[in-house]
């Protein structure tokens, strides 16, 4: 695996440095650490601490390089990334304190929706990475980002909660959220979600990742956080999905952009694989007659 950290040399990258510290090593990843200055004066000091995270990092093991670039720093993220194939980036997110849809350092969602591999957003202090927790969605298209999951838990020997959380029905409905409580019977079950989330699970254990299913009822953002803290979880994957078009670049919904405001633990942004497309009428059709 191929790691880049992205470092302004501030206390705030240090974050990342520690993540990666736990990560990079039982990897036996190649990593980078991009140091970028936005002024000239900004230069030795930065480097300065370049080497000490740099430092810091080589005594548990990691083997990495040091690349230091001029510039506004999302655009030289971008070109990093555009130049060199990573497997995950690895950035900081500093708290703002601001009010509205974004209360981390704007810097850190653009980064999200403009690169192509996977970013880790370091938040908060993590001694260990033993619990995994997958927002699912309960879609097919999230499996790309359960696969790459499950290999980092793998490496690190963590287990994996796969989360899915359902609208709470009204009181009628009753016995059936008692069955889709069961998730023996779910994922026995030829529905679209039981056969989504079994799949999911055989993947886990294929890698050797112990996995269980958790189903919830009710608002999605509070029922991921009451997971998080009920499983006492080390990092909260979600996922965001390419936009179609010319331009690419990623779209983070709301529950991934909610996940990154409120988070104390890590958040893995993961890329899903787009989902597989509709039948069209016209094939419909012609299912019905057999071949033409």
């Amino acid at each position: 695996m191929i790691i880049l950290i992205c470092s302004d040399g501030t206390p705030s990258s240090q974050t990342a440095i520690d993540l990666v510290g736990l990560l990079a090593g039982p990897l036996t990843a190649e990593t980078t650490l991009l140091g970028i200055a936005e002024k000239s004066e900004d230069e030795q000091p930065l480097r300065h601490s370049l080497d000490t995270q740099a430092q810091f990092l080589r005594q548990r093991g990691v083997t990495l390089d040091i690349v230091v670039q001029f510039g506004e720093p999302v655009l030289q993220i971008v070109q990093q990334t555009s130049k060199n194939k990573y497997d995950l980036v690895v950035i900081g997110a500093r708290w703002t304190g601001a009010v509205g849809q974004y209360w981390r350092s704007k810097r850190t969602y653009e980064v999200i929706k403009a690169i192509q591999p996977p970013v880790l957003v370091a938040i908060g202090e993590r001694k260990e990475l033993k619990r995994f927790v997958i927002c699912t969605g309960g879609k097919e298209f999230i499996e790309q980002a359960v696969k790459f999951t499950g290999q980092l838990a793998a490496a690190v020997g963590a287990s994996v909660t796969l989360l899915h959380v359902m609208a709470e029905p009204p009181a009628m409905y009753a016995d059936l959220v008692r069955m889709e409580e069961n998730v023996d019977q779910l994922l026995h079950s030829n529905s679209e979600l039981g056969t989504n989330l079994r799949r999911q699970k055989r993947e886990l254990d294929r890698l050797g990742v112990p996995a269980e299913v958790h189903l919830r009822h009710g608002i999605v953002i509070d029922q991921v956080f009451e997971a998080a803290r009920d499983g006492n979880c080390d990092v909260i994957v979600t996922g965001t999905s390419q936009a179609r078009g010319l331009f690419r670049h990623y779209i983070m919904g709301d529950l991934t952009r909610d996940i990154l405001n409120r988070s104390n633990v890590p958040v893995l942004v993961a890329r899903a694989g787009q989902p597989k497309p509709a039948r069209t009428f016209w094939k419909a059709v012609k299912g019905l007659f057999g071949k033409a």
